[in-house]
C-alpha cells in the first residue's frame, strides 16, 4: 500500500538555519532516502521550494484567482514528501518514526486512497 510521509515544518523555520546547517539536515535527509531505497520501499522523494515561491490557485464561478505566497495566515507547510510502498500503516509510522525531520518537525503519515473515499 502508498503512504506519503508529508514533512509539515513551521513557516520561516529555514531561514534560522545557516547555509551549513541547512546542508547538513538536507544531507541527512537525502541519506534517509538512500536507505529507503535500499530497503526498496521508496517510490519517490522531493523537497518543496519555501511557500514564498508557491502560488495558490481556486476557481470559483468560472473564474480563476491566484494568491502568490507567502501567505500570511499559515503557521506550517508541506516542506517535503517521501512517498513509500509498504504493507501496512504499522510500517508507514515506523519510517515516519526514524526520518530524520521528525526531529524538527511533524511528519504526517498518509495512506493514498481515491478522493471519493471516505
Amino acid at each position: 500500500m502508498s503512504y506519503m510521509l508529508l514533512i509539515h515544518e513551521a513557516v520561516g523555520q529555514r531561514a534560522t538555519r545557516t547555509e551549513e546547517e541547512g546542508r547538513a539536515l538536507y544531507d541527512r535527509m537525502l541519506r534517509f532516502g538512500d536507505t529507503l531505497r535500499e530497503e526498496g520501499v521508496l517510490l519517490g522523494a522531493q523537497s518543496l521550494a519555501p511557500q514564498s515561491r508557491a502560488t495558490r490557485v481556486q476557481v470559483a464561478g468560472g473564474k480563476t484567482s491566484a494568491v502568490d505566497g507567502p501567505f500570511a495566515e499559515a503557521k506550517e507547510m508541506i516542506g517535503g514528501f517521501f512517498h513509500v510502498d509498504v504493507a501496512t500503516h504499522e510500517e508507514a509510522v515506523a519510517l515516519a518514526a526514524r526520518c530524520p525531520a521528525a526531529e524538527w518537525a511533524t511528519v504526517e503519515v498518509r495512506a493514498l486512497a481515491p478522493c471519493y473515499e471516505s
